[in-house]
């Protein structure tokens, strides 16, 4: 049995019956930097809260499960050091372990998943790298989409992936895509892409309920719902698109692989920006909170 911790306000929150949105916490720690993962991580939590939903921010502190941290948690991690980056491999391992671990998406998915949460909002999932035709490198994000029934709401795949590779897969792999109030898939810092979304919904209770359907089918797997970034705090595609060339060669130059590929391009990306890669970054995630906390709120009405 895995040892499983709420947070006060997510035990209140279940035995209310009460809409819930599961947050990663890889934000908090391979994000940014302290203090601003924080105030980041506090002010995306108060976006739910003001919604009308509950948050529950998940991590793995020494060994158990934590649906929903406490401040002085939340505070802890957020300057704490070698925190393990969890996905579906390791997130087992570092339980029986006894370690210290964020969630990214796959690992996210998987503890809301366990703890009975069925929406979650992250700023972009993960998915096929360039050049993953002699890499191999595909984010397991993809293949949890397929089989863990959890509504994901991001800005569309991180920029830095090939975007038309990573929606090929999710066909492949059976996952609806969603854009939310436009026909083009996202493209993270990006509003618009050249790519045409699979579906496209414009409420929270259409989402909400091709949830419920799914879940009625007996199908496996959740949704990805891509929620464009605001306009006002986009940064133009074509502004970004040869500062991820860039990005990517310095990468290959430096032998940067497996988990430490993403990290090390957004820092790039970051600098290249003058920090604007940051801010939109914050302005995406807040927005999908919102909508997220929308299909949480939806989803339980449909139970009523």
């Amino acid at each position: 049995m895995i040892e499983i911790q709420y947070s006060a306000e997510v035990r209140a929150a279940k035995d209310a019956g009460q809409p819930i949105v599961a947050l990663e916490s890889t934000i908090i720690t391979h994000g940014m930097p302290y203090p601003q993962n924080i105030e980041v991580a506090a002010q995306v939590e108060q976006d739910i809260r003001d919604a009308g939903a509950v948050p529950a921010t998940i991590a793995v502190i020494d060994g158990v499960l934590n649906i929903g941290l406490e401040s002085d948690q939340l505070q802890g991690l957020g300057q704490a050091q070698g925190v393990a980056k969890l996905s579906r491999a390791d997130m087992a391992a570092c339980l029986a372990s006894g370690g210290t671990g964020a969630t990214t998406v796959a690992a996210t998915m998987i503890a809301a998943h366990y703890a009975g949460i069925e929406v979650f909002a992250t700023g972009g999932i993960g998915g096929v790298h360039q050049g993953a035709e002699t890499s191999f490198d595909i984010s397991a994000d993809l293949h949890e989409l397929a089989q863990t029934p959890v509504t994901v709401v991001a800005a569309g795949a991180k920029a830095i992936l090939d975007l038309a590779k990573t929606l090929e897969v999710l066909e492949t792999l059976g996952v609806p895509v969603i854009a939310h109030g436009q026909d083009e898939f996202p493209a993270f810092w990006s509003a618009k892409s050249p790519l045409a979304a699979p579906l496209r919904m414009d409420s929270a209770e259409d989402i909400a309920k091709a949830h419920a359907a799914r879940r009625a089918l007996g199908l496996p797997g959740g949704q990805l719902v891509a929620n464009p970034i605001p306009q006002i705090d986009q940064i133009a595609a074509e502004e970004l698109a040869p500062i991820i060339a860039s990005a990517q060669a310095d990468a290959e130059t430096h032998r940067i692989t497996g988990k430490s590929v993403t990290p090390y391009l957004l820092q790039r990306i970051y600098e290249q920006t003058n920090g604007r890669s940051l801010t939109a970054n914050i302005a995406l995630v807040r927005n999908n909170a919102r909508l997220a906390a929308g299909i949480a709120i939806a989803l339980v009405k449909t139970a009523e």
